[in-house]
């Protein structure tokens, strides 16, 4: 259900961003759809396409519960991004360094790089039954196996979770870097 007024992550079906947007906008929705211009050789000649920054995302600002379902009932509207029982949502502040980033002409080459987790780092358990304790990343691709060590026992718990149920642990940051 919806929870707070701000800029929440729509996913959409693959290449029917340009769609969505156009239309949550004609219902008086305020959408961001950042795209990055790519300089193509066609026939010849040089070209621009545009293509989305985020591919089947359009982020769009929800004031109120009317606005949150609005959203989804646009066709091509899939659903929001959620990690785990909490809505994806941007900032004010990042949706105006992407627009930064994608509406300067001085600025090229843009790509987006997902930030996964690598062996060995340290992490948080943010959501579900291990929530808020400290684990090592053993292992990464779509789901995270990690170890929880109870040094008090000499014993570890490794397992398999979903990646968005981990966040980053900056006490034990802290610690190393200190």
């Amino acid at each position: 259900m919806y929870n707070t007024i701000g800029w929440h992550v729509l996913n959409v079906k693959p290449h029917w961003e340009k769609r969505v947007s156009e239309s949550l906008s004609s219902i008086s929705l305020e959408v961001f759809l950042p795209e990055e211009g790519k300089i193509i050789q066609s026939r010849g000649q040089e070209k621009t396409i545009f293509k989305p920054l985020f591919p089947s995302y359009v982020f769009v600002y929800i004031r109120s519960s009317l606005d949150f379902h609005k959203a989804l009932s646009v066709k091509g509207a899939c659903s929001y991004i959620q990690f785990g029982k909490e809505y994806g949502k941007v900032t004010q502040k990042e949706i105006d360094q992407i627009k930064f980033l994608t509406e300067n002409n001085n600025i090229s080459d843009i790509e987006t790089d997902m930030q996964l987790s690598r062996i060995g780092e340290m992490k948080k358990i943010a959501y579900g039954p291990l929530s808020g304790l400290e684990c090592e990343i053993l292992n990464t691709n779509n789901d995270n196996k990690i170890i929880v060590r109870i040094d008090s026992l000499r014993q570890n718990i490794v397992a398999t979770i979903p990646h968005y149920y981990i966040k980053e642990n900056e006490s034990v940051y802290q610690k190393i870097y200190a």
